[in-house]
């Protein structure tokens, strides 16, 4: 299973200072995201996960620049998520720098959209979904009628889609969900949030779920990430 770091960027700075050594004061804390990249793939990471959060409000990638600046010192994939809901949302994310992208749940509803995504993405295109059946049924749908969790995720891997990022807001993961979706579908499942100890970290990797992505735990320091590797394999 894979532990990939996550950084939510604005304004061309992570939200979160790096600082895992903060309790103890040891190390230097930064906001800047290439020298947060540059530390986390000396401990270990082998992906990495953008959120950009410019991006997400204005609907189009708002810190390519941060992305490429990243990309010019990372040897390892980075996966951004927020502005690129749309086929040049993504190829702007591709020449930036950025290997993969994340989609928002709305996509669902605009399927020609999702089809010129994954006809520029591939297997390299990613949904975000929260699988809670209260937040996807007050989710603002098109359609008449909300989809529930299980038609919703048929309905994506039906159009092509071979990864998943399960989001839960930063509340416990519903294992048993989790676990029906990676067992019924040939696809590769992430979880976002919702982790905060190397014992949940191990639960969601019993289950077969592909990577977690860890963001604030990380860079505050309480998940150690070198730890968390050793725990994830």
């Amino acid at each position: 299973m894979q532990i990939i770091p996550s950084i939510d960027l604005e304004g061309g700075r992570s939200r979160v200072v790096y600082w895992p050594g903060a309790a103890t004061g040891v190390g230097a804390p930064t906001d800047r995201p290439e020298r947060i990249v540059e530390r986390l793939m000396a401990q270990g990471a082998r992906l990495i996960h953008l959120v950009d959060f410019d991006g997400a409000r204005s609907g189009e990638p708002g810190n390519l620049e941060v992305v490429g600046a990243i990309a010019s010192r990372a040897a390892v994939p980075l996966q951004l998520a927020g502005g690129v809901d749309s086929e040049a949302g993504i190829r702007l994310a591709f020449a930036a720098g950025a290997t993969r992208v994340v989609l928002t749940t709305a996509i669902a509803d605009r399927p020609d959209d999702l089809r010129a995504c994954l006809a520029v993405a591939g297997d390299w295109l990613a949904v975000g979904l929260d699988p809670r059946p209260d937040r996807l049924a007050a989710f603002p749908w098109r359609r008449h009628t909300p989809p529930s969790v299980e038609g919703l995720v048929e309905e994506l891997v039906g159009a092509g889609v071979a990864r998943l990022v399960l989001s839960h807001g930063g509340s416990e993961p519903d294992r048993e969900r989790i676990g029906t979706i990676v067992r019924r579908y040939e696809i590769e499942v992430l979880v976002a949030g919702g982790v905060r100890d190397l014992d949940g970290l191990r639960r969601l990797r019993d289950l077969g779920v592909a990577g977690i992505i860890l963001g604030e735990a990380i860079l505050s320091g309480a998940i150690d990430l070198t730890t968390a590797l050793e725990a994830a394999a």
